[in-house]
């Protein structure tokens, strides 16, 4: 890191501290002010402040890991752009109309208070448990690649660069996210965005560069590993059910697995209930002034979507062609003396791409993208955390509370968040394990919406059951996992073969998640057939069926056909990249 690198890193602290100053200056005195942005974010800051809150570290780490272990594989997941057109044009008229402050009081104004306790203490348990390990943990391991010499000395003990960045990310994060509040948040994801994207294509061009171009690229990987189709249906597995094990690590926080059916119909749920349906995205589109602003903001951050397969995954295969090729000395640790990439220390192949191949200057502003990248995705999560605590729980519980008081709780709350934040980092090296959780509490929270919003006959007790249902048979898979992920005692090795338990454990976890979704379908349909019908003035404006002409003609003239065309572009661009990579 030469002086110039620095400079960039401090230019972007620098512009981190006036957004929040000016934030602090515009003042904070209502409920709606610190955790919506007084409903005034334009659709580019909604936009671009989504994208910023999604990348976090299976995208600094992860999807550039899996670039250089498996290719494109990882793209499936990055082509779920298509999910915020559906955030865009299904849910924004329902949640912009309701004018809800969380995901949990929308199920209240649909279902009942019962949904909504049980969505808020699972999505708070849940926020803790993957979102804060994972943006740590990516934190810990920027700075230990980049600053390997950045040790700490602590009431006797030397703490090593990975903790140093683990505690600085947490912190720094915590402190302008308890000063701004969502404007504040909003707006620094914003100006993150922009740093962010600049320099990870910068690394991507720069890697081409000294590789010699796309060309070169094709040419030093093998064919499998510019197919998105293989993983879905592999040679010789057509028609079957069975999942198939690839030889290769797809990434270090998924399974090596891609079963076909698992990639065509868990993955989307995840996406929908991720996309539409979880507070740490849609409060960005809640903070929008009205249905317009909101609908193309979603379908901006759906273009924003598409770039991590351009500037994460794509610059994890340009670090192993390097690698491989003696191009770049620096990326030779993650390659064998065969040339077979270590899965393991692909961990590390963008923030090496970085200390690698970049000039000064250039490698600063990068690294203030990665930093922007890490700080964003934590700040989604604290925000995020601190708003269901105080809309949901605290002013439920103190219901003649008054704003300032909101706001007041809602600084603590997220202070608190930050030093739960810190008393996590001992635990993180959990995060492979946790990354499974999000995969068994999905499936519920997306039948509930999706189903809420197109069946007006569904009622309270079709939902609350169906929520508890699926939240029970994921807790149950997360209690039979959880001794051999740790490695407890005589579970060390597993269960018994064949036994029951083995069994639970065994069954590859996007094929449970899919189960646990039939099984809360069926029963969020049986419950509410076999109870009455809720009534119909309580549904007005609250599932497709019971919209009126008045709420038709407002959100028929929210978009035009420029919004039409602007959406259907993205549908082409992801049809595209499913063309272009077949091999």
């Amino acid at each position: 890191m030469s002086s110039l690198d620095w400079l960039f890193i401090g230019l972007y602290f620098l512009l981190l501290l006036g957004i929040t100053w000016w934030v602090i200056r515009r003042g904070q005195d209502t409920a709606a002010d610190y955790f919506l942005a007084s409903r005034n974010l334009g659709w580019f800051i909604v936009g671009a402040s989504i994208f910023a809150s999604n990348i976090g570290s299976e995208h600094l780490v992860g999807l550039a890991g899996a670039g250089a272990t498996s290719g494109v594989a990882l793209a499936h997941y990055e082509l779920h752009a298509w999910c915020l057109l559906v955030l865009g044009w299904v849910f924004v008229p329902f949640y912009m109309r309701s004018m809800v402050y969380t995901m949990p009081e929308f199920l209240e104004r649909r279902f009942s208070p019962g949904a909504r306790w049980v969505l808020s203490i699972i999505s708070l348990v849940a926020y803790v448990l993957t979102k804060f390990a994972v943006g740590i943990f990516a934190g810990g391991v920027v700075f230990a690649t980049l600053l390997p010499e950045a040790h700490l000395r602590l009431f006797g003990a030397t703490l090593s660069a990975f903790w140093v960045g683990s505690v600085a990310v947490v912190a720094l994060t915590g402190i302008y996210t308890i000063a701004g509040g969502m404007r504040g948040v909003a707006y620094s994801d914003a100006a993150q965005t922009i740093v962010l994207v600049i320099g990870s294509v910068l690394i991507t061009l720069f890697g081409l560069a000294r590789l010699g171009g796309w060309h070169e690229l094709r040419a030093a990987l093998p064919s499998d590993m510019f197919n998105l189709w293989k993983p879905l249906i592999p040679a010789g597995m057509e028609g079957t059910w069975a999942p198939v094990r690839e030889t290769s690590r797809i990434a270090w926080y998924f399974n090596d697995y891609f079963p076909w059916l698992g990639m065509l119909f868990c993955a989307p749920i995840v996406g929908l209930w991720y996309w539409t349906t979880d507070q740490y995205i849609v409060q960005r589109v809640l903070g929008a002034p009205n249905e317009q602003q909101a609908r193309r903001g979603s379908i901006f951050a759906a273009y924003l979507k598409l770039l991590p397969v351009f500037i994460f995954i794509i610059p994890g295969m340009i670090a192993l062609a390097l690698a491989r090729t003696g191009k770049a000395p620096g990326l030779a640790g993650i390659v064998d003396a065969s040339g077979n990439v270590i899965p393991d220390a692909a961990q590390a192949a963008f923030p090496l791409m970085v200390k690698s191949i970049l000039p000064a200057g250039i490698r600063g502003l990068v690294v203030a993208g990665l930093l922007a990248a890490l700080m964003s995705s934590l700040a989604g999560a604290f925000n995020a955390c601190s708003t269901l605590f105080t809309m949901d729980i605290y002013q439920k519980l103190r219901p003649g509370v008054t704003q300032h008081q909101l706001v007041w709780t809602g600084r603590v709350a997220t202070a608190v968040m930050v030093l739960i934040g810190l008393l996590w980092i001992p635990v993180i090296q959990l995060y492979e394990y946790l990354q499974g959780v999000q995969s068994y509490l999905a499936p519920p929270i997306f039948t509930v919406f999706f189903f809420g919003v197109f069946v007006k006959r569904l009622n309270a007790q079709g939902a609350l059951t169906a929520l508890v249902v699926g939240f029970l048979l994921g807790v149950f898979r997360l209690a039979v996992d959880t001794p051999v992920s740790l490695q407890f005692g005589s579970l060390a090795h597993g269960y018994a073969p064949s036994s029951f338990l083995w069994v639970i454990n065994n069954i590859y976890f996007q094929y449970y998640s899919l189960f646990i979704f039939i099984v809360s379908a069926a029963t969020m349909v049986i419950v509410s057939y076999l109870t009455p019908a809720p009534a119909a003035e309580r549904l007005v404006g609250l599932t497709y069926a019971t919209v009126t002409p008045e709420q038709q003609q407002q959100s028929r003239a929210s978009w035009t056909r420029g919004d039409v065309v602007a959406s259907a572009i993205v549908l082409v661009l992801i049809l595209a990249a499913y063309l272009y990579f077949r091999g």
